[in-house]
């Protein structure tokens, strides 16, 4: 259990009849008093209600309450999903005695089916008389599809000598691709800051954590990353120096929780970061980082444990950046299996195939034509992946 979370802030979760077996399935989180906030969200281009909801509401810069359900995502519901979106807010504005303006939605689970929003609604004011400075356990066990565990994480970090904390949790084991974040997170802190200046700092953040991360390739509909100020800490994001410390505890934090997800992959058993380094750019190695990672062929050697690096080197030459293959060294985290694009042999690979039993390890691609550098976490492609999507919505 983590402790030490956000002052100002409180939360609760409740079981509201959406997912079987009595789970939690409904959390809200509050602040005492209006937030600053800011967000990114999906860039599928088909979107969930909860998410054309919190976009349009997130412009004002400010939020006070943020209400989330899993086991249906209110997408491809039509004018119903909306009404039952904005009724969401609205319910639990009513039990906060708070501006529905100031509440934002999101939701998370099986997408094109009808939301229950009586039970939804017939459950917040309940919801409400449970919100606690130490809820946000339950609200990150709330808001798990097919996650196997919650990610929470919490933070204090000193700015000019005063303490200043950041909670972050996040949900997400599949459809996880780099393209925003893929994925629920939530991230409260009591820093003075306005909507204005969370905004780069966040999408900083996203960039260096949950776009660097894949799990399937797929993008959800209902991708939402909100963080929210509400200033109780007395120090100002007003200085660089403020900025810079308050910058890297937040990428530290949201590397952390992407980390969390891509672990908790899907059926995955290995963690693995993929290193591109020696590229003529940064952008691609990123190239390189992205196609390597999301390789359905390196995955599944991943999972049988065959240090396949013909299949490595082949993504990475479809990848259209540039590489030189007689150049180009490939290495399982220390062990060099490849040198000048020519397997180093037996040994190496027997030594490479210690490396693959390992749960977490790393993939480097030298290039060794230029000084770009750029990472991607990735998981290995199980038959439990299979079995848990091909049974999804029963």
């Amino acid at each position: 259990m983590v402790h030490n979370f956000c002052q100002g802030f409180q939360a609760g979760a409740i079981a509201a009849g959406i997912k079987k077996h009595n789970a939690l399935d409904l959390g809200l989180i509050y602040s005492n008093h209006p937030a600053a906030v800011s967000g990114v969200f999906t860039r599928n281009q088909i979107q969930a209600a909860p998410v054309m909801l919190a976009r349009r509401r997130i412009q004002a810069g400010l939020c006070q309450a943020i209400i989330v359900n899993s086991g249906n995502a209110n997408c491809c519901t039509g004018e119903t999903g909306l009404r039952d979106a904005a009724a969401m807010a609205a319910q639990t504005a009513q039990a906060l005695g708070i501006s529905e303006e100031l509440v934002l939605t999101a939701s998370t689970g099986v997408i094109g089916a009808p939301l229950p929003i009586d039970n939804i609604t017939g459950s917040i004011a309940n919801l409400a008389k449970q919100l606690d400075p130490n809820g946000f356990d339950d609200v990150a066990r709330a808001i798990m599809t097919t996650d196997t565990v919650p990610k929470l994480i919490s933070k204090s970090i000193s700015i000019n000598g005063e303490s200043v904390t950041i909670t972050g949790m996040a949900k997400g084991a599949g459809m996880i691709r780099p393209d925003m974040a893929t994925l629920l997170c939530f991230v409260f802190t009591d820093i003075d800051a306005t909507a204005k200046q969370l905004k780069p700092c966040l999408v900083k953040a996203v960039d260096d954590s949950f776009n660097r991360i894949t799990i399937d390739g797929d993008t959800s509909t209902n991708d939402t990353v909100l963080i929210l100020a509400n200033g109780m800490s007395g120090v100002a994001l007003d200085t660089p120096q403020s900025l810079n410390a308050f910058q890297t505890a937040l990428n530290d934090l949201l590397v952390d929780l992407a980390k969390q997800i891509v672990q908790d992959g899907e059926g995955a058993t290995k963690l693995i970061e993929i290193r591109v380094k020696g590229a003529s750019s940064n952008a691609d190695a990123r190239r390189i980082a992205d196609t390597v990672a999301h390789s359905n062929l390196v995955k599944t050697a991943c999972f049988g444990e065959d240090a396949n690096w013909g299949r490595i080197l082949a993504a990475a030459g479809r990848s259209g950046a540039a590489i030189k293959p007689d150049c180009t060294d490939i290495y399982f985290d220390h062990v060099k299996l490849v040198e000048g694009g020519v397997g180093c042999g037996n040994r190496s690979e027997q030594e490479a195939h210690m490396v693959l039993q390992k749960p977490v390890f790393s993939i480097t691609i030298d290039l060794n034509i230029g000084n770009g550098r750029a990472a991607m976490y990735t998981c290995d492609f199980s038959i439990d992946y299979v079995k848990i999507n091909a049974e999804y919505r029963s």
